[in-house]
């Protein structure tokens, strides 16, 4: 049996007027792949910051043990030297700097005044080798995919002679093919010996890669899975993690499709910066008023591009082609446009595009129609504004100290709540939501559910993109599949499924891919 490399006492961790942690433990045997499941909010992220010393310790109660040895870290620096590295889940990569400058920043090779460059590029090399991967050093972060990028973190830490990895929703921004080669990834690593700590809300992951599943419910350790003697199916994790049976993931919702809402035919755009290349091709959808319609697709597919191009053309150049909202064409040519025109737009980046989140909840929650509660001189009327704002995170149950506290201190799904009260503020008849339940858990995403379905159930249009097929399958009246940046398939309900759905995808792609071999033959 595996000796206990990590353990964590009675941790308890305080924020004002909210008990963060409450008495958790968590042990982790040494070379094992621990996963670390919970609703949003339930303390999983908190946990790992104090074990990497993001908090310090006497920020909280509770002991650190590792290899042994009690630790107290006042620092990230603290727990890297020990060889604890923490992934988060928004990467720390510079863009515009090469790989080996990201690899070595703030652990560079040589003397302070004297970098030692062919040390950075030889061990640069070494570790994008063990992350499998083959790009030079000299590329740049920018250039490469967020799948690369995820694995130019794990080189990094590898960097840092790494013993515990521990990763925060490390694919939640990947496809199906990048997620699968992070986790064989990690499982090659564990053969070397390398423990990691796993945070995630894909739970088919989750049971496909763990050893042991630590479930943490309302800041409080509940129990531990080991592999071999528990449950391990998403039913079972589910329970611990709800304190419940989740019978249904979607709610049920009668469909009843009246006029048609949004409309857009023969939509073609081209990529801002490379113009010559098309990102979606004489796109041609519709969704009716009460209906819920999906776009499926792969990473790249032009789901984004189609849904941020319709948006006042806050995507792409030589947009071309017609849009029609409540049966009316109508030119956005910017945000301002939309908004007034009753489409809404609900980011698939709610951190870096969609929320302010040095900002409280009032302010966030009323930005998208400010004229609502301004008087005529344009002055902010903050009574009504808290007023409002009060009224739609009640709505959206938003959990919260209340509407002052900063956006950025709430969970995943909560904040999302408060991205969707953004745009319920705004009134729109159109919204487009771009993978509306992205890093949030189930019991959030049903609530998101839900609230889809009041929505629809007031006439209001729904055209939603999501990644995760079965959340496609289960919320949406119809589905339109896209594929290198055209429509290739389009189902109802009724008849859709992930083998038809992922059969018009590698139909497609085979297509693209045999038109592109004989222009390649003819140019020859």
């Amino acid at each position: 049996m595996s000796k206990i490399l990590l353990e964590m006492q009675g941790i308890v961790k305080e924020f004002p007027g909210v008990k963060a942690l409450d008495n958790v433990n968590l042990q982790v045997l040494d070379g094992e792949i621990h996963a670390i499941v919970g609703e949003n909010g339930a303390g999983k992220s908190t946990l790992m910051n104090i074990l990497s010393g993001t908090f310090p310790h006497d920020s909280y109660t509770g002991k650190i043990i590792f290899d042994g040895q009690e630790c107290k870290f006042s620092e990230m620096r603290d727990s890297e030297r020990l060889g604890i590295v923490f992934i988060h889940q928004e990467l720390a990569l510079v863009p515009t700097l090469s790989i080996a400058e990201n690899m070595f920043l703030g652990n560079e090779r040589g003397s302070y005044f004297n970098l030692n460059w062919d040390q950075t590029f030889s061990e640069t090399i070494k570790c994008l080798a063990a992350a499998g991967l083959s790009e030079s050093p000299h590329t740049l972060i920018k250039d490469i995919g967020v799948g690369k990028q995820q694995l130019v973190e794990i080189a990094k830490a590898l960097a840092k002679k790494v013993r515990v990895l521990i990763l925060d929703e490390p694919t939640a921004s990947l496809n199906d093919n990048d997620s699968q080669k992070l986790l064989d990834l990690l499982k090659e690593l564990q053969k070397g010996g390398m423990t990691s700590i796993l945070i995630s809300h894909k739970l088919t992951e989750v049971s496909q890669i763990a050893d042991h599943i630590t479930v943490i419910r309302d800041g409080t350790s509940i129990e531990t899975l080991t592999r071999g003697v528990d449950d391990f199916s998403e039913p079972r994790i589910i329970r611990g993690m709800v304190g419940r049976e989740m019978v249904d993931r979607f709610p049920k919702r009668e469909s009843h499709p009246g006029e048609i809402g949004l409309e857009v035919k023969n939509w073609t755009v081209y990529h801002p910066l490379y113009t010559e290349r098309k990102v979606c091709e004489n796109v041609s959808i519709n969704v009716r008023k009460g209906e819920v319609v999906g776009i499926s697709g792969l990473m790249g597919a032009g789901r984004t591009e189609l849904a941020m191009s319709i948006f006042g053309r806050s995507y792409g150049t030589k947009i071309s082609g017609q849009l029609y909202i409540n049966g009316k064409e109508v030119r956005l040519s910017n945000v301002q446009d939309a908004i007034a025109n009753k489409l809404a737009y609900v980011t698939e980046d709610r951190k870096g595009c969609g929320l302010l989140l040095g900002s409280e909840i009032r302010s966030n929650a009323t930005l998208a129609n400010l004229g609502r509660i301004s008087s005529r001189r344009g002055i902010i009327d903050k009574d009504r504004e808290m007023q409002l704002a009060k009224v739609y995170t009640e709505m959206l149950s938003v959990k919260c100290s209340g509407i002052e506290q900063s956006v950025g201190t709430l969970s995943g799904g909560n904040q999302q709540k408060v991205l969707l009260a953004k745009w319920m503020f705004a009134e729109p008849d159109v919204l487009i939501l771009d993978e509306p339940t992205r890093g949030i858990d189930v019991g959030a995403k049903y609530e998101i559910y839900t609230i889809i379905n009041k929505l629809v159930a007031n006439n209001k249009t729904v055209l939603m993109i999501s990644s995760e097929l079965p959340e496609i399958l289960g919320m949406c009246d119809r589905i339109y599949v896209m594929g290198e940046g055209r429509i290739v398939g389009e189902f109802r309900r009724e008849d859709a499924s992930q083998e038809a759905i992922m059969t018009s995808i590698l139909k497609a792609k085979t297509n693209d891919d045999a038109s592109l071999s004989t222009t390649i033959a003819k140019g020859a």
